[in-house]
């Protein structure tokens, strides 16, 4: 096995080991009966995999521009890049369809192996060192505690983990000269891969690179005699470096800027200040077994504080190396603190959540500064004794903190007495291995019992979703069965699995969560009474016999079981006239959309007429209404949550009246099922004859003869065209003026940003060409005269003889 291979595999295998081993002790899914579905991990990451999975085996409705199945109709392109554009994403097609938590924690795992082995082949790159130092370097790395606490239910941001050691690659060939075609590629592959973390890997990147230039007297390729030299050589490396940089995101812009257009066009979620952490806190999340959402998760092993603490009384080390390594690591740590430098990490903005999502970047920048000291040999007696005082400092300073626990503690004193045992003894022989052991024994205790930890406080802290099962196998099973798209929809229903259970349970329904939720989706779910938690970014199922006819769902999952309905088809025809203009009322929207009044206001106390169906509105109720023996808990109040219009049940007796939770306005409407079907066959009989859809777009063939706006039961989302010309809005409905003579109608849909997006990766692409062809050329130009005259001179066996 190479030299190179032997380093990486051990990392890889100790960091499968500890988090392995960690979910096992908290006996977590797969290794126990805790489930994992908690907060994205369940509401997004295992449904969009779910669907990745449908879409590689052909059974997806819809394609990569757009996704039929979530939302009545999104563009699917911008969360493919959030979310799916991973290179490991596509092996959840090598599991079963019913295993697909299964093959997402698989995915996690590699994820997690694969960063500890690339920090690890960045390491041996960097400089010399006992090689399995290396390998616990890297590990160390990847199990840092940002990754098992947050990377673990947000497994796209392991991407990123991923990108910041091979960014750092890019940047020593940048310093070298060195790799022009493959650098650009990587950068290209980690901004797709993951482009949030990705940037703030490239910014790490950046600033280890400028250190790295600062603090080397000297490049691969060539002797720096003089201080002008470094600088102009300083200057090239930076000059090499931001052109790799920008070829690699050019390259990657046909997923890019459609990500960042499907943001703009986004429900927008909350704005929050920047709450810097107390000091007592941070400190403490550098020790294991700690957890906190509101606070940077900055713990890697005991190993990684100690050669950090020790590299500061290095003698041995150039006091330039030491320093800039030393006040890198205090510069990361402050600029995760201070409201500018937090909002620069953050691309501007402060995030929904975790304000501390950059802080893999600071674990990266320790576990470098812990490799330098290795390039001279191992710390001795007085700078292991100084890092020692080091991490005893950091550990006092934890002390107040409520999110230091006893364990902290402990396992930090034990790994402190390890690791230093170990930096003591003899590098040869069996003393060697017994180094090994104590050191590799604290990274996996520490990590392992990490892991455990915050598995066991996210199920108490976050919220949490019923894990796939049987009962989930039996709904799903039966939506399929049911399945008639695209002549009707079919709803997932109620009671909610996730957030997107469209596309973990199929059908083609209203619900939806992503970062990318259309704002015309939201505004148009909410006029007609729809529900939704995240701030108006998690849609919930509306199960209404309106809204259900007019978006043509005809089978919808209610009580246990499918129940039919026969609603209007996918495309219908109304009569020329204004968009509906929305109100207050919900009900009265509805009606405005159908174009027929089929509500009646309940009477004298409240109470609706007998036989007619009693719904009722109050999206900032919290409790349990009732009428006669039916009851459904409402779960509102705005801005956080609001709840969807609900059934009570139909009017059995006259003077029944419906109680209502308090807290927020209340409505009543009294649903006529009588005038409605009156109302749905008047449409039904100037609505399309037949409907195509296809992966990007529809087409319908109208009845002869027709007039008015052809409205498609589908969000007037940004990207539409029908024709040569942008679709139009009916009531935030995709709609088409249709004048004599119009047969059909046929709209296609394009990602804003698409083309924008391939011009600009055709533009990186031929930037590549350019940059390789006037690196040959300069090559060719540095070739000595006689080079450049003497036939076969690059031989030395030709001039010898």
């Amino acid at each position: 096995m190479s030299n190179n291979k032997r380093p990486c595999l051990l990392a890889a295998l100790l960091t499968v080991l500890a988090v392995c081993g960690g979910d096992a002790v908290a006996r977590v899914f797969p290794f126990g009966p805790r489930h994992r579905a908690v907060n994205d991990l369940a509401n997004q990451f295992v449904p969009f995999h779910a669907h990745l999975w449908d879409l590689l085996r052909g059974r997806a409705d819809g394609g990569l521009l757009l996704d039929w199945q979530a939302g009545w109709g999104t563009a699917f392109l911008p969360d493919y890049g959030t979310y799916l554009s991973s290179p490991f994403a596509p092996l959840v097609a090598l599991f079963p369809r019913g295993d697909v938590e299964y093959a997402v924690y698989a995915i996690t795992v590699l994820k997690t192996a694969v960063a500890a082995a690339a920090m690890t082949y960045l390491l041996r790159r960097l400089g010399p060192g006992t090689w399995w130092w290396a390998s616990v370097l890297g590990a160390s790395y990847a199990l840092c505690g940002w990754s098992l606490a947050e990377g673990t239910y947000n497994p796209m941001w392991l991407d990123g983990l991923i990108a910041f050691p091979l960014l750092c690659l890019v940047g020593e060939w940048a310093r070298e000269g060195r790799r022009p075609l493959l650098g650009p590629l990587v950068v290209a592959v980690c901004w797709v891969a993951n482009f949030y973390t990705a940037y703030m890997a490239t910014l790490g990147a950046a600033l280890v690179l400028l250190v790295r230039l600062a603090a080397t007297d000297s490049f691969r390729t060539r002797t720096a005699p003089t201080d002008s030299f470094r600088t102009r050589a300083a200057v090239r490396a930076l000059v090499r470096a931001t052109v790799t940089t920008g070829i690699g995101i050019a390259l990657a812009a046909p997923v890019l800027i459609p990500v960042l257009l499907g943001s703009r066009h986004a429900h927008p979620g909350l704005v929050r200040e920047f709450d810097p952490a107390p000091a007592t806190d941070v400190l403490a999340r550098l020790l294991p077994v700690t957890y906190s959402f509101a606070t940077p998760a900055a713990f890697v092993s005991t190993a990684v504080l100690l050669l950090v603490g020790a590299l500061l009384f290095r003698r041995d080390v150039p006091g330039r190396e030491r320093w800039l390594w030393a006040g890198l690591c205090g510069a990361v740590l402050a600029s995760m603190q201070w409201g500018p430098t937090h909002l620069l990490w953050h691309a501007f903005a402060t995030p929904n959540g975790s304000p501390y999502r950059q802080t893999f970047v600071l674990s990266g920048v320790l576990v470098l500064a812990s490799w330098t000291g290795f390039a001279h040999g191992l710390p001795d007696r007085r700078a292991l004794l100084g890092g020692t005082a080091v991490v005893v400092a950091l550990t006092a300073g934890a002390l107040p903190s409520p999110f230091l626990t006893s364990w902290a503690v402990l396992l930090t004193a034990a790994g402190l007495a390890a690791v230093t045992g170990a930096l003591l003894l003899p590098g040869r022989g069996r003393y060697g291995v017994l180094a090994a052991l104590l050191v590799m024994g604290t990274l996996v205790g520490q990590a392992s019992a990490t892991t455990a930890y915050a598995d066991r406080e996210r199920l108490v802290r976050l919220d949490d979703y019923p894990p796939w099962g049987a009962e989930q196998e039996r709904r799903a099973a039966a939506l399929a069965q049911a399945d008639g798209w695209p002549a009707y929809r079919t709803d997932a229903g109620l009671p909610r699995v996730a957030g997107n259970d469209p596309l973990l349970l199929g059908g083609q329904g209203a619900a939806y969560y992503s970062s990318h939720t259309p704002a015309v989706l939201t505004e148009t779910l909410t006029a007609l009474g729809g529900g939704w938690t995240s701030r108006g970014r998690n849609l919930l199922s509306l199960d209404n016999p309106v809204t259900d006819a007019l978006f043509g769902v005809g089978a919808r999952w209610r009580e246990g079981r499918v129940v039919r309905s026969d609603p209007l088809p996918l495309v219908t025809v109304r009569p020329p006239g204004p968009s509906p203009a929305y109100g207050a009322s919900p009900f009265r929207n509805q009606e405005l959309l159908l174009g027929t009044r089929v509500y009646e206001a309940p009477g004298a106390g409240g109470a609706c007429p007998v036989g007619t169906e009693v719904f009722l509105w109050a999206p900032d109720a919290t409790g349990t209404a009732r009428l006669g023996t039916y009851e459904t808990r409402l779960l509102g109040g705005r801005p956080k949550r609001r709840a969807a219009m609900t059934s009570l049940g139909v009017q059995e007796r006259a003077g029944l009246v419906a109680q209502v939770p308090r807290g927020g306005g209340a409505e009543i409407g009294c649903l006529d099922h009588d005038r409605l079907r009156t109302a749905l066959t008047a449409l039904r009989a100037r609505a399309a004859t037949s409907v195509e859809v296809t992966s990007d777009g529809l087409t319908a063939t109208l009845p002869p003869g027709t007039t008015g706006t052809v409205v498609v039961a589908a969000p007037r989302i940004a990207g539409w065209r029908c024709g040569n010309a942008k679709a139009g809005s009916y009531g935030g409905l995709l709609a088409i003026g249709a004048g004599p003579g119009t047969t059909s109608v046929t709209c296609e849909f394009r990602p804003p940003g698409l083309r924008a997006g391939l011009a600009a990766g055709a533009t990186g692409a031929l930037l590549l060409a350019a940059h390789l062809w006037l690196g040959v050329r300069t090559r060719r130009r540095t070739r000595t005269p006689a080079a450049r005259t003497l036939p076969g001179a690059e031989d030395p066996a030709s001039l010898s003889s």
